[in-house]
């Protein structure tokens, strides 16, 4: 069950709202949103539903010992042995067995084992719990099914935002739940449905249709088209999704702090991680770049606590060497930013900072896509030596660039700029609020009803983040 399938937007929504407008009560309007979160995980996971119940056991019992001065080192030690020890057996162990096969050339069987959807995130917010409480004794959660509806919170439960413990703990037992909210998180959800189902959709096709075929087969211009479209995907997918888990945590009293900020006006690779995924690199600047000893020791050792965040930061997307290399990307060239090699802080570079950030974040995301590093460095390549590719292949591709795809492109173009938030203060400004909000309203309704007529006659086609 997808946020955007028609059974999660007219059959579980709206019993898992009434049921909770229904109910007065705080304790039991969190056990319906408990229940309501193992359900919806259950749809999608009857298995790992279980593993997911176990683990959250555990991190209330090592919640409880890290909030006891005695015991409180040996719980998160047990806690990080517990989260990292689940990514590792259901992410990592058939990657290690063939990296190790292809290293020793020996032949140890590779296990296919079935990766529970949304494992990052929910193993990343056990951790988070027992790390907060370890920090902040007072914080610590008595009640297991408080912890359970953290962990396993439907909105933000497979894909994130990844939502740290101290930023949500109190409205856990507190939190307001009105018409205003409702009429908010609504309009939030469709923006975000809007640009997964009329956006990120329509890039995708371009992009799937380049990556399926054979670098050599595929020229110059389809390579940076399909390439462009990625990158544009990926960014609508995932910031449509944290849209609607943002206006879902909104409807129902949560306050989600934003995943994505404009990240393609940075004017370096450093400000693009201050508006990419916010929520993760906070999660691995807090929990390991701070510990590690940050910035506060000298560039080398600045450098070096950036490329092992980096280094993590790639594999915790994905078992392969094409996230790792992809996240290295990234963690060098912070690296050259740190000892000012890339100048970024210097004002004549800002206009050159922005054409720089965006060529990296886009070929990293080349080999972010591809199924391993010969295709994607394969389609790099062919972005800068003109590769002429097969002819017959070169057509299909640019054939998808219809009147439809190329306006949704221009859109696209222009929305992954702050263009809404200027038009809202302008009209702020100008006291022209309430007449902007109404035009707001009116438009999601246009993009709810256009994204309903896409869903009912279009095909499946899941968030790119579920398999992370």
């Amino acid at each position: 069950m997808t946020f955007s399938s028609v059974v999660f937007l007219f059959l579980f929504l709206p019993l898992t709202f009434l049921l909770y407008a229904v109910c007065r009560q705080k304790t039991a309007r969190n056990l319906i949103l408990a229940a309501a979160s193992l359900i919806f995980y259950a749809f999608g996971e009857p298995v790992a539903v279980l593993i997911m119940i176990v683990s959250i056991i555990f991190n209330y019992l090592f919640g409880l010992a890290a909030s006891k001065k005695k015991h409180d080192k040996a719980a998160v030690f047990l806690a990080v042995l517990l989260n990292i020890g689940l990514l590792i057996a259901y992410k990592y162990t058939g990657f290690f067995a063939e990296t190790w096969n292809s290293i020793t050339g020996m032949q140890i069987p590779v296990p296919q084992i079935r990766l529970p959807i949304g494992i990052s995130f929910f193993t990343f917010q056990g951790l988070s719990y027992v790390i907060d409480v370890y920090r902040n004794k007072k914080c610590v959660q008595k009640n297991l099914f408080s912890v359970l509806l953290y962990i396993s919170f439907f909105p933000q439960l497979i894909a994130g935002p990844i939502v740290r413990y101290e930023d949500i703990a109190a409205q856990i037992d507190e939190r307001e739940f009105s018409a205003e909210r409702i009429s908010r998180g609504i309009n939030r959800f469709i923006y975000g449905l809007g640009k997964k189902v009329l956006i990120a959709n329509q890039m995708g096709m371009i992009a799937d249709t380049v990556f399926s075929y054979a670098p050599d087969q595929v020229g110059a211009l389809p390579s940076w088209f399909g390439a462009v479209c990625y990158t544009l995907q990926i960014f609508f997918d995932f910031s449509g999704y944290s849209d609607m888990a943002i206006g879902l945590g909104c409807i129902f009293g949560f306050d989600f702090l934003e995943n994505f900020n404009y990240p393609f006006i940075s004017g370096s690779i450093q400000e693009f991680w201050r508006r990419w995924h916010i929520s993760l690199s906070t999660w691995f600047k807090e929990y390991v770049y701070i510990p590690l000893g940050g910035n506060r020791k000298g560039n080398v050792r600045t450098t070096v606590n950036k490329l092992i965040v980096f280094f993590l930061t790639g594999l915790w997307h994905g078992a392969n060497f094409t996230f790792i290399v992809w996240g290295m990307i990234h963690g060098l060239c912070q690296m050259l930013e740190t000892w000012q090699i890339i100048p970024t802080k210097k004002k004549w570079f800002r206009p050159i900072g922005h054409v720089y950030t965006m060529l990296v974040v886009v070929l990293a995301f080349v080999l972010f896509r591809a199924d391993t590093l010969t295709q994607g460095f394969g389609l790099i390549r062919n972005m800068f030596t003109f590769a002429g590719g097969n002819a017959a292949v070169n057509a299909e591709i640019m054939s998808g660039a219809s009147m439809l795809f190329v306006i949704t492109f221009i859109f696209a173009v222009i929305l992954s700029a702050p263009v809404f938030r200027i038009v809202q203060a302008k009209a702020a400004a100008a006291n022209r609020t309430a007449l902007f909000e109404g035009i707001s309203y009116a438009l999601s309704l246009v993009i709810f009803v256009l994204c309903i007529l896409s869903l009912v006659s279009g095909s499946y086609n899941p968030f790119i983040y579920f398999r992370f």
